[in-house]
């Protein structure tokens, strides 16, 4: 994986791929999937400032499996896989 490290309080996430086959034992075609909203987190930022000049501590660390938010972040593509890059506000929930 390229080496990439988000800028401030942003995070690099990868998301976690959803079941493919429902309960039932049917399999789901890919336009019938939503986006998965569990991710593994890969990298952190640089970090933020409050209104003191004090730094922000992330709440995440990178391995951590986390719920996202639906909408939120940028998607990007690394060395043929897919990542997304948001904000630790769009980040729910620590899983685990």
């Amino acid at each position: 994986m390229a080496n990439i490290k988000p800028l401030g309080q942003r995070v690099l996430v990868k998301r976690i791929e959803a079941e493919t086959k429902t309960a039932g034992g049917l399999f789901l075609p890919d336009t019938a999937k939503e986006k998965p909203q569990e991710a593994e987190v890969i990298s952190v930022g640089t970090g933020g400032r409050d209104d003191k000049g004090a730094l922000i501590e992330f709440t995440v660390k990178p391995g951590d499996r986390v719920l996202i938010s639906k909408y939120g972040g940028t998607e990007i593509k690394l060395d043929g896989e897919d990542y997304l890059i948001l904000s630790e506000n769009d980040i729910l929930a620590i899983i685990g």
